[in-house]
Parts: C-alpha cells; sequence; structure tokens
C-alpha cells in the first residue's frame, strides 16, 4: 500500500508540474499577444505564423490532458482554466490578426 501511496503522489506532483509549465508559457504568450492588441499592431506573417503555431501546440497539449480521477478538484479547476484562458487567448489572437 505505501509503494502505491509513493506512486500516486508522485504522479500527482509530474502533474502539477507539467501544469505548472504550460501556465507558464501561456503567460509568456498571453503578454506577447495582448501587448500587441493594447498597441493596435496588425501582426507580420511570420510573427503570425509563429504565434498562431505556439497557441495551437499550447492547445493540443492543454486539450489532449484527460482528468486523471485522483486529481483534486484545484487540479481540475486549474485544467479547466487553462483550456478557457487559451480559448480567450485565440480571441484576443484574432483581433490582432485582422
Amino acid at each position: 500500500m505505501e509503494r502505491q501511496t509513493k506512486m500516486m503522489e508522485s504522479f500527482l506532483t509530474s502533474h502539477r508540474e507539467f501544469m505548472a509549465n504550460l501556465e507558464k508559457s501561456l503567460s509568456l504568450l498571453e503578454k506577447n499577444v495582448v501587448e500587441a492588441a493594447e498597441l493596435g499592431k496588425v501582426c507580420t506573417d511570420e510573427w503570425c505564423r509563429f504565434t498562431e503555431d505556439l497557441l495551437d501546440d499550447l492547445a493540443k497539449a492543454v486539450y489532449s490532458i484527460s482528468e486523471p480521477r485522483w486529481v483534486t478538484d484545484n487540479d481540475s479547476k486549474k485544467l479547466k482554466g487553462l483550456r478557457q484562458r487559451i480559448h480567450d487567448l485565440y480571441a484576443t489572437y484574432k483581433n490582432v490578426r485582422r
């Protein structure tokens, strides 16, 4: 039983670290897109392509995570929050892209 508990703790720790790193990446990209939107910049082809690729990659990573049954409600809320942030960031990006 102790071995199983340690294994679950290890899974949970790894899951939380992965989620934290995804959140950091999203925050950096979000900052970049929001700054562009606030400055009223229309993106260049290179910037648009790069930004959209990053958004797509982050969306794939976040939306591909199935919620393990052993995560806490707080962890589940974080995942849902990341999904909502990506959705909102796509909308902000589309306004910059015009």
